[in-house]
């Protein structure tokens, strides 16, 4: 197993947000919310260092304060994009694009995403669902993997489809099977990520409207990490007070450890 070196942790960060103008500058718990991400992210092990790519000069200069920050062009059509621009300018092996909504990322997973990069050259992760509200939920994104941990497909449709237990409801076809909720974290080899971007997007990624889905069509594989952890992102302003809570349950807990069944 080759160890990446070099590792550089990416989070972009827009103003503009059509649910939540500002959410990254958004104050939660006395801080802003970019800066509870930069800090869980600068507790993982496997970052040599952690960026905050933005077209915005707000979140500049707010983030700045506390963490490195690179202004990037403000046409990106997503975050892969932005984050691509950032690493071709910087001297590494591998990235990896932590959402910048998520103040409660365990920085275990971010090691693990990490670490699956040795062998592969685009890694995620992904967490038994539980909840019957997200198995049938298009916003959940489901994945399926194959023997070797890598993975099939991603969809918003709930996969695979239990034939045996279809007219089973939600609750028993979640005990009768681990479907598994894709997280938006992604660990990139960097010239995986450079390659990826300059590719159109694929049919698949049209119909899903899932990035991911571009690297599959195109031939490269995905290692699905599974852990312990589900996210628990600021979407609009109502997630604000329940973040809130959970910050300070988290802050008298150890950190979790995630876990891989690869």
């Amino acid at each position: 197993m080759k160890e990446i070196r070099g590792v550089l942790g990416l989070i972009p960060a827009r103003y503009a947000s059509t649910r939540f103008p500002g959410k990254p500058l958004h104050p939660i718990a006395g801080k802003p919310l970019i800066q509870h991400v930069v800090e869980r992210c600068k507790l993982a092990r496997s970052l040599n260092e952690v960026i905050v790519a933005t077209d915005d000069a707000r979140i500049r200069d707010v983030v700045r304060k506390f963490c490195r920050v690179e202004m990037t062009r403000p046409d990106h059509p997503s975050g892969s994009d932005r984050i691509a621009e950032v690493a071709a300018r910087c001297a590494c092996e591998a990235v990896v694009n932590i959402q910048g909504d998520e103040p409660l990322i365990d920085p275990g997973v971010i090691d693990a995403v990490a670490a699956a990069l040795a062998d592969n050259e685009i890694s995620t992760a992904a967490t038994v669902i539980k909840e019957e509200a997200e198995y049938d939920n298009p916003n959940v994104v489901k994945v399926v993997v194959n023997s070797a941990g890598r993975a099939l497909y991603f969809s918003r449709r709930t996969i695979p489809y239990l034939r045996d237990a279809a007219s089973r409801s939600a609750a028993e076809q979640l005990a009768a099977f681990p479907f598994l909720k894709h997280l938006g974290i992604y660990g990139y080899r960097r010239e995986t990520l450079l390659r990826l971007v300059t590719c159109p997007v694929s049919p698949l990624e049209a119909a899903e409207k899932l990035e991911q889905l571009r690297a599959l069509e195109n031939g490269i594989a995905i290692a699905v990490v599974k852990v312990n952890y589900d996210s628990v992102g600021v979407d609009l302003p109502e997630d604000v007070a329940r973040v809130e809570t959970l910050l300070n349950v988290k802050s008298a807990e150890p950190l979790n450890q995630p876990f891989s069944e690869q």
